[in-house]
């Protein structure tokens, strides 16, 4: 099957969270994800398995609680709880410092819905004390190239259980986008993106497993 051939790289934005569902800005913050979170990562897993891929090598999160719990969900629909999983924080979601915690209508009246939109959608203007997506691609593009990329380079199949902009971060690296195109952008929650990549890590293929109906 095509599916178990190759270098594989399976990108999964985490379910929604309980910030998600209150439309918050959340950042580092940890809430858990909704039921309907963890609905999104089974349905994710059961369209990785209906699609083939049932079996990887590694799998990479942040050391935040809803990519962890969608990492895990997944892991246990393939079967493959075991899995060496590698944490680290440099996977994180963006940080939205000042913005962090506040419900993303507020901001706009408390700031001005036009800085808000810059903050939210521009590549290199970060909100007050946090992070822009550029800021974000600094720590996220370095731990890739030093952790992820070598497994896929081996010919391994890897899975990334992340965020929004850390995944961002990554695909703006795999396909060659600019920053105003990886800000435009939009990665659903719990659906995986992947990747058939060659030695070098260059994309060969690129399938989104839409959730089911």
């Amino acid at each position: 099957m095509a599916a178990s051939e190759g270098s594989l790289l399976v990108l999964v934005r985490s379910g929604e969270s309980e910030w998600n569902k209150l439309n918050l800005f959340t950042g580092w913050k940890n809430p858990a994800l909704t039921e309907k979170g963890r609905g999104e990562a089974l349905t994710g897993a059961k369209n990785l398995a209906a699609a083939g891929y049932t079996h990887f090598d590694v799998a990479f999160t942040s050391v935040l609680q809803r990519a962890n719990d969608t990492l895990a969900i997944i892991l246990k629909e393939i079967g493959q709880d075991d899995l060496e999983t590698f944490k680290d924080q440099a996977l994180n979601e963006r940080d939205y410092g000042d913005l962090t915690g506040l419900n993303k209508d507020e901001a706009r009246v408390k700031f001005g819905e036009e800085q808000v939109h810059i903050w939210r959608r521009s590549y290199d203007v970060p909100p007050p004390g946090g992070e822009s997506l550029e800021l974000t691609a600094k720590r996220v593009l370095p731990y890739y190239a030093s952790h992820i990329k070598p497994r896929v380079a081996k010919g391994e199949k890897v899975l990334v259980a992340a965020h929004g902009n850390s995944l961002r971060s990554m695909i703006m690296q795999l396909e060659g986008l600019s920053g105003d195109e990886i800000v435009k952008t939009e990665l659903e929650t719990g659906v995986p993106i992947v990747y058939k990549l060659d030695k070098d890590g260059k994309v060969l293929s690129k399938d989104i497993l839409k959730h089911q109906s």
